[in-house]
């Protein structure tokens, strides 16, 4: 361990009978209200802000310019305080809050990535027994490109899932038929009818929750017309069900 600062933060320490201690702990202050609960003002500004709000947090991006910023590593954080720029070195698994993306942000000892990436939102698992049974929250995507009178998503529901809604997104207008309906074979508007056929348009069909015994797919069926063109995101959002181990 280092006699002259913390080993993550780089927070000072103070020395045995040092004379004004208040900066020593002025500075460890400094330190902490840049690091703690991160939120930095952009990852993509190369040119060093003339008029920066004190405290204001920036991630350098490649080529960064200006009179403190020039010749600082790429990803290093840097920190506006008292009239100047100042750099503070992030750590593996510092997270911070991107204002102008919002996006939370993960280092990983060489680069920021999304913290997206290192979660899995599509399957949380909700709860574990002591043998390994598990109850998972999923949500299965697919963009569709529906054509002729119906068309049936790859994606299916599993078999013993219990689905709660299945929500759509029209991402380039549905061309042919006037609007869709989505839902399943013999239910074709169960979770939705005469949905948009304009890009853009959404829906969340809600239902009450239903368990499926064997794997079925959605299926997305054209009101006034077949499918000739159009691009619809389906989204079905479920529970499963693990059985426990031996």
């Amino acid at each position: 361990m280092s006699d002259d600062a913390t080993p993550r933060l780089g927070l000072p320490y103070v020395a045995a009978g040092q004379a004004q201690k208040h900066v020593t702990v002025n500075e460890a202050f400094a330190r902490l209200d840049g690091l703690v609960q991160t939120a930095v003002v952009s990852r993509t500004v190369a040119a060093q802000p003339a008029d920066p709000d004190d405290g204001a947090l920036h991630i350098l991006p490649a080529g960064a310019a200006g009179a403190a910023w020039a010749g600082e590593e790429e990803g290093a954080l840097m920190r506006f305080e008292a009239g100047g720029w100042r750099r503070l070195d992030p750590h593996v698994g510092h997270i911070v809050w991107l204002a102008d993306e919002s996006v939370a942000l993960v280092f990983d000892g060489a680069d920021w990535r999304p913290l997206s990436e290192f979660l899995d939102f599509e399957n949380l698992v909700a709860a574990t027994s002591p043998s390994g049974g598990r109850t998972r929250f999923a949500i299965l995507e697919e963009d569709v490109a529906p054509s002729g009178a119906s068309t049936a998503t790859t994606m299916v529901i599993p078999a013993r899932a219990v689905v709660f809604a299945v929500a759509t997104r029209t991402l380039t207008a549905i061309t042919g038929a006037t609007a869709y309906d989505c839902g399943l074979s013999g239910e074709p508007g169960k979770f939705g009818g005469s949905l948009g056929a304009a890009a853009g348009s959404t829906n969340v069909g809600v239902i009450g929750p239903t368990a499926f015994y064997s794997d079925t797919p959605v299926l997305l069926t054209g009101v006034g017309g077949g499918f000739t063109g159009g691009t619809v995101r389906v989204a079905i959002h479920l529970i499963q069900f693990d059985a426990p181990g031996a």
